[in-house]
């Protein structure tokens, strides 16, 4: 019997490479060539334009609306000399996408005529149908204005025939309405609060900014292989499915040969995206079959996550090309490794001084551990936010399944680090540094070599480790806008600077010596945070009694775990720092309870009409063939000889009708519990609902299909099995 799935594997197997040519030999040569960047606008625009676009970019000055209607012609001629024919504001809303809507240059004259229009405030400023995105109950669904304002430090791009302008996006009493919103304040927070911080170093004066370098990780399925498997295509990931008899025990695809199909579809990803400025540097398999990782240079933080939300755009696009889907989901496939994003994060001058990086002087040294020793205040104080930031319906699959970082956040600093701290914690004060005259400061502490990445081991198990000159934040999920992350991320170190800088310049109001107040807080801080300092195995039974010992945030439901923005810790900081208010977070919140409860309902309404229309009457008819065998037999042999020669298909046809019962069963508790859960108006106690009653359902139903999978004769099971998903390439 010929399958849809049959069919699949024979279309899968029989495709060949799809060749991705450079345009240009070197990649200098087209790299950003779609990007409105400096050689553009050097083209395009005046000096005095270009001038006052600089200013607002690099020291964040204001930027004159009066250069508006300049910026805008220039940008109209660059992206029509690229074939542009419309443009757009490209936005983050809530939905953990991008948005666009299009508008074409033209603008119709009368009498036949037409002129290309695009004025400056076009350019600034849009009004886009608010009520058509989430905005956790800040619109009324009949209020429909929002506006999108144009981010002049993310540079506009041309993808296809459309000028694409990076925008914030809020409503119409001003509330964030989007990520890059907040993303920008907290930025601005913790630059200024760093800047203060340096200005006890004699480097006040800098521009600082918080840099972001992106791991994103991804599966690649056969596009026929996808399109059989009604669960991927409406959940992103597989309801049901027994592991292969090899998935990834062997370990031999991390450092494998990049599969000829996958190589032309990197290529072809590479070219484009350099072409759009994103600076793609590592591409290799992952750990799992058919999963890859791209990864770029660092960037500032606004413009990595933009070019993040457009790479991940950019490879589901390029990846039909090539005849497969990328799934983004952070667990598409049970029983292998998960896809994450470690976000690798750090704070540095526009001279290129890392302020997590180590020095060669006191002065540096001492630097170095204020700001590394205040970046662990910031994760100890919200350690249950940050958590929450990354949380999500789909990234709670990842978590904890000991191939990712535990849904407990704890720092690894290494050997060295830990010990430098120590000794600052616990040396006599007196004999920890002097002063000596104007040579300087003299600290007794142990010798920092400058460059301090790969002198320890690496802790995979560590959600928010210190790697050299930076932290890696590796619990967040790969189809997750980083943005989230780094709000919090940010504004918690803005406020543990500036808390920092408080009690200090309380100390020296007192009288007492600058270097010696520093010192002063920075060794009560080590001992306040060390509850958070955890180099050893975060997988491990023993780690969670700690954990809580510790006082750690030890929670694993997610729609409690969004609680902590909520928390009166977090309202205020939030507040403090200018980020967010009160009624922001609970929107926000809303959205997030909201959002969690329609992915459990959609997989748990896919999973019901797989089992009774796909999982069941396959197995029903693998059992009635079963049946007209024993019968048979039993007339041929005899009862006695037939039932003996039977006796496996017997056991066969019972268990398919006691597992398919079960799972008939199933069904009908998942779809009641549904409709319990539906009736409940607060979306905080619907989306618990769902998390308590309805999801554990689920796995209740996927063991007895996975089981079925083992019986039911091969040739009959509909659904591609994970053999053909993850080794068809």
């Amino acid at each position: 019997m010929q399958t849809f799935r049959f069919t699949a594997v024979e279309n899968a197997n029989a495709k060949e490479p799809v060749v991705a040519v450079a345009p240009e030999s070197e990649t200098s040569a087209y790299y950003g060539r779609n990007v409105f960047n400096r050689a553009a606008m050097r083209r395009y625009l005046s000096e005095e334009t270009r001038r006052s676009i600089y200013e607002t970019v690099e020291r964040g000055a204001t930027l004159d609306r009066n250069v508006a209607n300049h910026v805008a012609e220039g940008m109209k001629r660059w992206a029509m000399d690229l074939g542009a024919t419309h443009y757009t504001h490209w936005f983050q809303p809530l939905t953990g996408g991008t948005a666009e809507k299009h508008d074409s240059f033209a603008d119709p004259r009368g009498h036949g005529e037409s002129l290309e229009k695009f004025e400056g405030k076009l350019l600034f400023q849009q009004e886009p149908d608010a009520s058509s995105f989430p905005s956790g109950g800040l619109r009324n669904t009949f209020e429909a204005r929002g506006y999108t304002a144009w981010d002049p430090s993310s540079p506009a791009f041309v993808i296809g025939d459309t000028l694409c302008i990076p925008t914030v996006f809020v409503s119409y009493t001003g509330e964030a309405l989007d990520y890059k919103t907040p993303l920008l304040k907290s930025d601005s927070a913790v630059t200024k609060a760093a800047r203060e911080v340096l200005e006890y170093f004699g480097e006040g004066d800098e521009v600082i900014h918080s840099y972001l370098g992106w791991e994103q990780e991804y599966f690649l399925v056969d596009e026929s292989l996808y399109s059989a498997r009604p669960d991927l295509l409406l959940t992103g990931r597989t309801l049901m499915g027994h592991d292969s008899a090899k998935n990834q025990q062997m370990e031999d695809h991390y450092f494998g040969t990049i599969p000829e199909r996958v190589q032309a579809f990197m290529k072809d990803l590479e070219i484009q995206a350099l072409e759009l400025g994103i600076p793609c540097k590592t591409r290799h398999n992952e750990v799992a079959p058919n999963q890859f990782e791209v990864a770029p240079i660092f960037e500032e933080t606004n413009l990595a996550v933009d070019h993040n939300m457009l790479l991940m755009s950019l490879m589901k696009k390029i990846a039909r090309r090539h005849g497969f889907r990328a799934l983004l989901h952070e667990k598409p496939f049970d029983g292998i490794n998960g896809s994450g994003k470690h976000n690798n994060w750090s704070l540095s001058t526009d001279t290129g001084v890392l302020l997590h990086g180590p020095g060669k002087t006191p002065e540096e040294t001492l630097r170095f551990v204020v700001f590394i020793v205040e970046t662990l205040m910031g994760v100890y104080r919200h350690n249950g936010l940050l958590k929450a930031s990354i949380m999500s319906a789909t990234n709670a699959h990842r978590l904890g399944a000991n191939e990712a970082p535990p849904a407990i956040i704890s720092s690894f600093l290494g050997k060295q680090l830990s010990e430098l701290l120590d000794h600052i914690e616990k040396a006599d004060k007196k004999d920890l540094f002097n002063m000596a005259g104007k040579q300087g400061m003299k600290l007794d502490i142990p010798e920092i070599p400058e460059l301090m990445i790969d002198n320890t081991d690496r802790n995979r198990t560590s959600p928010f480790a210190f790697t050299g000159n930076r932290f890696e934040f590796r619990a967040v999920g790969s189809e997750a806008n980083c943005a989230s992350a780094m709000i919090v991320l940010n504004t918690a170190v803005a406020e543990a600077l500036t808390d920092f800088k408080t009690r200090v310049d309380a100390l020296i109001a007192k009288g007492e010596d600058k270097t010696s107040a520093i010192i002063d807080v920075i060794r009560e801080d080590i001992s306040t945070c060390k509850p958070i300092h955890f180099d050893g195995n975060g997988y491990s039974d023993e780690w969670v009694e700690e954990a809580m010992r510790r006082g750690l945030d030890c929670e694993k439901s997610c729609p409690v775990i969004f609680e902590r923005y909520l928390d009166d810790s977090s309202v205020k900081m939030f507040e403090d720092m200018n980020v967010m208010k009160r009624n922001e977070l609970e929107a926000r919140n809303e959205v997030k309870w909201e959002t969690y409860t329609k992915k459990i309902q959609i997989e748990a309404r896919v999973m019901g009409d797989l089992s009774l229309n796909h999982i069941i009457p396959v197995a029903t008819h693998y059992q009635s063939q079963l049946t007209k065998n024993v019968e048979g037999m039993m007339r041929i042999f005899g009862e006695e000889e037939g039932k003996a020669l039977t006796d496996r298909n017997v056991k066969i046809i019972r268990e398919i009708a006691e597992r398919t019962q079960i799972i008939k069963t199933g069904v009908e508790e998942l779809v009641a519990a549904r409709k319990v859960a539906n009736k409940i108006e607060n979306e905080h106690d619907k989306a618990i609902a769902y998390h308590d009653t309805v999801e554990p359902k689920m796995e209740k139903i996927r063991y007895q299909i996975d089981k079925l999978e083992l019986v039911v004769a091969d040739e009959l099971w509909t659904l591609p099995k994970y053999r053909e998903l993850l080794f068809i390439r």
